[in-house]
Order: C-alpha cells, then structure tokens, then sequence
C-alpha cells in the first residue's frame, strides 16, 4: 500500500498543520508560558512538557474501560514525586553548591535558631514532595471510585421497569457531567 504521512500540503506547497500538532503545539506553548513565568528561563521545558504528557496520557488510559490508571497506585504516584525531589535536590546542588541549604534559611535569621529552622524547612520541603505524591494518587481514587459507583447505581436503575427508567435519565445526566470533569481532571 501507499506509505501514509502526516506532512499536508496546500496547493502553494506550504506546510498546513493537523490536529493533532495543533493540540501538541498548544499544550506546549501553555506549558512554555507557565514555565517561563514560574521559573524564568526554559531550560526545565523539555522535562517538565514530558512529565505533563506522561502524567496527562497515564491518566486518561485510565478513562478507558477495562484499563488501569497508574497514578492510582500510590507507589507509583510517590515514588514519582520523590524521583523528581530527588533531581531537583541534586540540581540544586551542583548549581548553587553548599549555598543550596541557604535556601532553607530565612535572611536575618539569628544564628540561635539556625538548627531549628534547617530541620523544620528540611521537613517541609520533603513534605511537599510526599503531599503532591499523595494528592495525585487521591484525586484519581477518588474520581475513579465515584464513578465506579454511579455507574453500578445507573445500571441497576436501568435495569428496572419503564418508569424508573425514565426517573434514571436525572442521575445518568449528572453521571455524564461527572464523567466530563473526570476527563478534565485527568
């Protein structure tokens, strides 16, 4: 058969985009802009773009029947959080040397509470990682069990008779519009 691309032409022979890189040059150009306005440089783009997609595609796999959402292991979800602390962490390091643990230290801090205030930001930022790791794997239990259960509570009132079928038409058009922020969450 004919190889197939997805190169299209107009007739002046320019490159006329599909779709799909419509969507793909979209995402990336929201990404950018939310890249350079947190970080300040696009150096971090290739990855934090990829991460969006794998977290993005893993979670709307979990849309389709019969499939399983990754990020809905918590193994999964938080060993990912910690992986990226982790290379941040050493990013860090070999960027700012030891003026990395400065960071953890308040300007015009008394050297008193120097300690203390290194193992409480120590904790936090370990906790921030922990907490993202947790708050993926929970919003994806938890939208996926509440579907799980309107769709059980949906088939049962579809299976009775005439007037309760008429009666489900209620729930089943709130079970779609909870299906549609499922599929934005994801």
């Amino acid at each position: 058969g004919k190889d197939q691309t997805n190169l299209n032409f107009n007739k002046k022979m320019k490159l006329i985009p599909n779709k799909e890189s419509i969507l793909l040059e979209s995402l990336f150009s929201s990404i950018n802009t939310i890249v350079k306005d947190q970080i300040g440089r696009e150096a971090y783009l290739p990855f934090i773009y990829s991460l969006f997609l794998f977290i993005l595609c893993s979670n709307l796999v979990g849309n389709i029947p019969y499939t399983f959402t990754i990020t809905t292991s918590i193994i999964i979800s938080i060993g990912l959080s910690f992986t990226i602390l982790i290379g941040v962490t050493i990013l860090g390091l070999s960027i700012h040397k030891i003026h990395f643990f400065s960071f953890f230290i308040p300007s015009g801090t008394p050297l008193a509470l120097v300690p203390l205030l290194v193992l409480i930001e120590l904790i936090s930022y370990l906790a921030r990682a922990f907490s993202l790791g947790i708050r993926l794997f929970a919003n994806m239990v938890a939208g996926h069990t509440l579907l799980k259960i309107l769709s059980t509570f949906l088939f049962k009132m579809l299976s009775g008779g005439l007037i309760i079928f008429v009666l489900t038409l209620i729930p089943f058009s709130l079970f779609l519009a909870i299906t549609g922020l499922e599929l934005a969450v994801s």
